[in-house]
């Protein structure tokens, strides 16, 4: 039988195998870097060495230049973001709230904001604009009027926000107060005062009952007056013409003259 012959690699083979797969490897990670994927809701902004060379990169797949370009993505959907903070009532009065706020970058100004400020907007821009625009409306109000006007300070500090962030190309869609929080001095006041409004509507209640079942009676014997004195009109007249006919002898009166007057008390009596 005949034994096959294994051929053994030299040093220089090797190392020359090695070479080529190196070279396909490095070749095969070129391409790959070579391009950018950009989804739909997303703007994307070539920069090259630190500066913008092309601002109008579509959705879907882009070339870049290797290890020399990036492509930086913006996102343009609607965003949110939560921000807890606190501040001072126009009656001094420490408000702790948490608000949340709807937001988007304007395609068209993505670039600008992108050298401007760069990617960390929200942190830099967007959360300092939102502090300062709730401090601003809050101290225009009173803590009760911060309650009983909640949807007008919501839209008043839209349109603070709208105001310092709109040069950036931030859109500011919705501004909600989700909670409102005061110190427990201020909770007890409230519920103190609460309970006394309370009372003297109650107060209020009953003295307006009182004053109906006043009027009803007044009423109710004035009625019965008017009844009374009827009635008594009645009998009475009921009694003449029964002293009338109990005194009448069935003849009628002789009268002389067109100006005679019966004298009907003379038959009474």
């Amino acid at each position: 039988m005949k034994v096959k012959e294994v051929k053994v690699l030299n040093e220089k083979e090797k190392k020359k195998i090695v070479t080529i797969v190196g070279i396909c490897l490095l070749v095969f990670i070129l391409f790959l870097s070579s391009f950018r994927t950009i989804k739909s809701g997303q703007v994307g902004i070539k920069v090259r060495f630190g500066k913008v060379v092309n601002s109008k990169l579509h959705d879907g797949v882009n070339f870049k230049a290797p290890f020399v370009e990036k492509i930086v993505k913006m996102n343009v959907q609607v965003q949110k973001v939560e921000v807890e903070t606190s501040s001072a009532s126009k009656d001094l009065q420490d408000v702790n709230m948490m608000l949340a706020v709807n937001y988007r970058i304007d395609a068209k100004k993505a670039t600008d904001l992108y050298k401007n400020v760069g990617t960390k907007y929200e942190e830099v821009v967007l959360q300092p604009a939102i502090q300062e625009s709730i401090k601003a409306v809050t101290s225009k109000y009173t803590a009760e009027e911060l309650i009983t006007h909640r949807s007008e300070v919501s839209n008043g500090c839209m349109k603070e926000l709208e105001n310092k962030v709109k040069k950036y190309g931030i859109v500011v869609d919705n501004f909600n107060i989700t909670n409102f929080s005061f110190s427990t001095e201020f909770n007890k006041a409230i519920e103190e005062k609460q309970i006394a409004e309370q009372k003297v509507l109650t107060a209020k209640q009953e003295l307006e009952k009182e004053k109906i079942e006043a009027e009803k009676k007044v009423v109710k014997a004035e009625a019965e007056k008017k009844a009374n004195e009827l009635k008594q009109q009645t009998l009475t007249d009921n009694i003449i013409k029964e002293k009338f006919i109990e005194k009448w002898n069935g003849e009628l009166p002789k009268v002389s003259g067109s100006n005679s007057i019966i004298d009907i008390d003379g038959l009474i009596k």
